[in-house]
């Protein structure tokens, strides 16, 4: 170590408490919390209004000459019939127009879905994003112990990871799928962790009405049965089976939602070219059909209950039949999909950094920031998926929730109305610097330098040699002491403990009520 003359601290040690600082300054978020995202920047629109008008008759041709399968349920079969459509066997047929009539009478166009803390409330709808965590994943994946099943430790690590992300607006639903507790009861387990480990809006169970009604009565403990009646507490998603099904696990628990008045986002799920036609309009005239006789249930079952439409449309490999991500066609489908919901009338669910990588490595990133980037110029309102999601949806990484988190604090701030204030004008620091000079110490970027520009909490912009100094470590393996961090230093929501021991009471009941299971 060397010390210059008037200096009292080495230059090594100096150097080592600069790459510390840097360090430091890596773990503190890059934006604070925003309960959603409010997009200044307008949607994409790929079609004009004869293509527009073509998706939407072919729609309808597909729901009067083909019509769509309601199995299992014949609730449903009846509450259409009285409703004017025509009923054959499972088989609904419904007039050109039907749909949109019944649902534009009264789907509201923008709600609220309720956190039990109040600043953590979104608005669903209008010019409003949500970003919501990777759902479904059976499996999970993290540097340290690769893909193996998801457990309920998993689960809770997860939820409170995602809580702690500033760019995330929502808890989600199943983060992964707790191979290690019963199937029959999962369900209760994931919902408590959402309500216990973080403060804000979290999604139902879906499959099945008796679950959705265990999430309904959670709900009630937490918000109050009378607060429940008229604000939406929960969300759920109703997905199709394609082409042109809804089967009696779906429809059931779309039944309890809507009757609760919790929102229902109905949502066709394909895969172009095996599920829907191998063409861009072809695909988007069978998901219209398909979400528009799921939201006209919606109507139907309780008029005014809030509801959105969704798409979830990707596209496969012709050569192997594997499911495609990221990709020119997608991209189309969800832009689409986004002039279709407006000129429906109700908000706009789809998807973001979907992958169909093994790794949260290159073409993870690429796919996944094309997924999100189509999403929000679509118009979006509530994107699911936004963090976490691998190999076509089987995994939710570890590393790639942080990866995708800072690619949501980048979407957020992209989509933020641009400045104009006499600050962001900064004509006295221009006059001030004058010509040939730079603007590194003026009284300006002093002022400003902190809030200037996005700082990524993923990216390092260092020299080779600090880089290399402070391990040489790419992405993937900054996110993993990252979300390693998160989980230590996370702050813990609480729980008022009379709620807490109510649910912890309800879910024992529940769990003596129901059989069990083996864990698959």
């Amino acid at each position: 170590m060397t010390v210059e003359p008037g200096e009292t601290t080495p230059k090594r040690s100096r150097r080592g408490r600069g790459r510390a600082a840097r360090v430091e300054s890596r773990r503190r978020p890059a934006a604070p919390r925003a309960p959603c995202i409010r997009r200044a920047l307008g949607p994409l629109d790929v079609l004009d209004e004869e293509g527009l008008d073509l998706i939407e008759r072919n729609a309808d041709r597909l729901l009067r000459d083909v019509g769509m399968e309601f199995r299992g349920d014949p609730e449903i079969l009846a509450i259409f019939r009285d409703a004017g459509a025509g009923v054959d066997g499972e088989r609904v047929r419904f007039e050109p127009g039907m749909c949109r009539r019944i649902i534009r009478a009264s789907a509201p166009r923008e709600f609220a879905q309720h956190a039990r803390n109040p600043a953590n409330t979104v608005t669903i709808g209008g010019d409003h994003t949500v970003l919501c965590p990777s759902w479904g994943p059976p499996f999970v994946h993290d540097l340290d112990a690769g893909r193996r099943y998801a457990t309920l430790d998993d689960f809770r690590k997860l939820v409170r990871i995602h809580h702690a992300i500033p760019h995330l607006h929502h808890s989600g639903g199943i983060v992964c799928e707790p191979v290690d507790v019963p199937a029959a009861t999962r369900h209760l387990d994931m919902l408590y962790h959402h309500i216990r480990y973080s403060d804000r809006p979290f999604m139902g169970a879906f499959l099945g009405a008796e679950r959705a009604q265990d999430a309904v009565d959670m709900a009630k403990i937490v918000f109050g049965e009378d607060f429940l009646r008229g604000h939406a507490c929960l969300y759920a998603v109703s997905n199709t089976n394609a082409p042109l099904v809804l089967d009696a696990a779906m429809s059931g628990s779309l039944k309890v939602y809507a009757r609760h008045n919790q929102p229902v986002a109905c949502t066709p799920w394909t895969l172009a070219g095996a599920m829907s036609p191998c063409t861009v309009a072809g695909t988007l005239a069978q998901v219209l059909a398909e979400a528009l006789a799921t939201l006209c249930l919606v109507q139907l079952v309780n008029p005014g209950a809030p509801c959105l439409m969704g798409a979830f449309a990707s596209t496969m490999s012709m050569r192997s039949g594997a499911p495609t991500f990221g990709t020119p066609e997608a991209g189309k489908m969800v832009l689409a999909s986004g002039q279709l919901a407006r000129r429906l009338g109700v908000p706009l669910h789809t998807v973001g950094s979907l992958s169909a990588s093994k790794l949260p490595d290159a073409q993870a990133g690429q796919e996944g920031a094309w997924s999100l980037l189509m999403a929000m110029m679509a118009g979006a309102n509530f994107i699911n998926h936004a963090t976490g999601w691998l190999e076509g949806g089987l995994v939710t990484g570890y590393e790639k929730t942080i990866l995708d988190a800072d690619l949501c604090g980048k979407v957020a701030s992209l989509f933020e109305a641009m400045d104009l204030s006499e600050n962001a004008q900064a004509m006295d620091a221009i006059r001030e610097t004058g010509p040939g000079a730079h603007f590194l110490g003026s009284a300006h970027t002093r002022a400003n330098f902190l809030t200037a520009f996005y700082e990524s909490t993923a990216s390092d912009n260092d020299s080779y040699e600090q880089w290399s100094a402070e391990g040489g470590l790419d992405a993937a393996r900054r996110a993993n002491v990252q979300w390693k961090r998160l989980l230590e230093t996370c702050e813990d929501p609480g729980l008022d403990p009379a709620i807490d021991e109510a649910l912890q009471a309800f879910i024992a009941r529940r769990k003596e009520d129901l059989p069990d299971a083996d864990f698959f």
